[in-house]
């Protein structure tokens, strides 16, 4: 623990244990330059320690280079609340209570929302003790819901502008596409896909995602031990991170990767190895940010569904394409071009 708080660059790390559940609780904040620092709260169980911490140090960058490049005055942070293998569930609610109040106490430092393992319904119990600072609650209480369906339009954006960069136009009409994970965000994408015209086919390990896509909308369910071998025009990874490593990236029989999951590289040196192979590479925090624009917007900055799915499409496909001139005219990756871009913003912020 102690050598990754030490080469970690971030701000701010809170670390709490929950005695009566056994969980820890990570809060980590990685910069507050552009605002305070906002990211969601992901609840999961993890091999050990090490391994939570890592995950929220690690989101919690990644969150800052998402807000930085969507052009939003929110710094970047993120929760990982690690529950151990045997959590009673019936103690879920008191945790999250426990958790708010813990989100309270830092007095607007840090605003959450829903993430892996988490849902507007949870938000809502984070947001007795936690308010005002939740995003993502129900719209019975006040929030604008799930964020999956903006997130799938904005990797739907990033999937536009990348098969303009490789294959000359944006239309997805007949383009193979898998999608790994249908979920919240890869379910929703599935259905733009549809509605796009590509042959689209999935992965998941959910039996009722697997008979809703499989059984009702007539899609190729694909294994998951087969799924990075499956010849496609783009893979789009929308589960948990760290797909991309140098196993899968060998496999890889696609032109695109662009997905909704967070840190899909395992590796800063597995974007080396997609643009080795060829592969176009659409960074996972600049086209997975319409989730975080979502909830913002609908909820603090007022903006009408219109408005929200305008600004989403058009603030993605546009700092998309300039990162994939950048990294052409320096023929570095679409990752270090990424990077680039958003340092530059928060470098120019005092």
């Amino acid at each position: 623990m102690e050598s990754l708080l030490k080469e970690w660059d971030g701000e701010t790390t809170i670390i709490s244990y929950d005695k009566p559940t056994g969980a820890w609780i990570f809060i980590a904040i990685f910069s507050t330059r552009l605002g305070p620092a906002a990211g969601g709260t992901r609840m999961k169980h993890y091999s050990d320690f090490q391994s939570a911490l890592q995950d929220a140090l690690r989101l919690s960058e990644a969150m800052t280079y998402k807000f930085a490049l969507s052009g939003i005055s929110f710094g970047g942070g993120k929760t990982v609340i690690a529950i151990p293998c045997d959590f009673d569930t019936q103690s879920r609610h008191a945790l999250l209570r426990r958790y708010g109040e813990m989100v309270q106490k830092l007095g607007g430092l840090f605003y959450t929302g829903p993430d892996v393992g988490m849902s507007s319904t949870d938000m809502d119990i984070i947001s007795e003790t936690g308010s005002p600072y939740v995003f993502g609650r129900t719209p019975k209480s006040g929030g604008a819901g799930s964020s999956g369906p903006a997130t799938a339009l904005g990797v739907l954006s990033g999937m536009q502008v990348a098969c303009e960069h490789v294959f000359g136009e944006r239309s997805l009409n007949g383009r193979r596409i898998l999608v790994q994970g249908a979920g919240s965000v890869g379910g929703a994408l599935i259905e733009y896909l549809r509605k796009a015209g590509a042959d689209v086919m999935f992965s998941d390990v959910e039996e009722k995602s697997i008979c809703r896509f499989r059984d009702d909308f007539s899609l190729q369910c694909i294994s998951a031990d087969k799924v990075y071998s499956v010849e496609c025009d783009i893979f789009a990874p929308c589960a948990l991170g760290a797909v991309l490593n140098n196993k899968t990236i060998p496999q890889l029989k696609c032109r695109v990767v662009a997905g909704g999951a967070n840190n899909q590289l395992a590796e800063p040196e597995d974007a080396e190895r997609l643009r080795d192979r060829g592969i176009l590479y659409a960074p996972d925090y600049v086209i997975n940010v319409g989730g975080a624009m979502f909830l913002i917007g609908m909820e603090a900055q007022d903006w009408t569904q219109k408005n929200m799915e305008n600004k989403v499409t058009e603030g993605i496909q546009t700092v998309l394409q300039q990162i994939f001139e950048l990294a052409a005219a320096k023929n570095i990756t679409t990752e270090a071009a990424a990077r680039q871009v958003a340092e530059k913003r928060l470098s120019s912020v005092k």
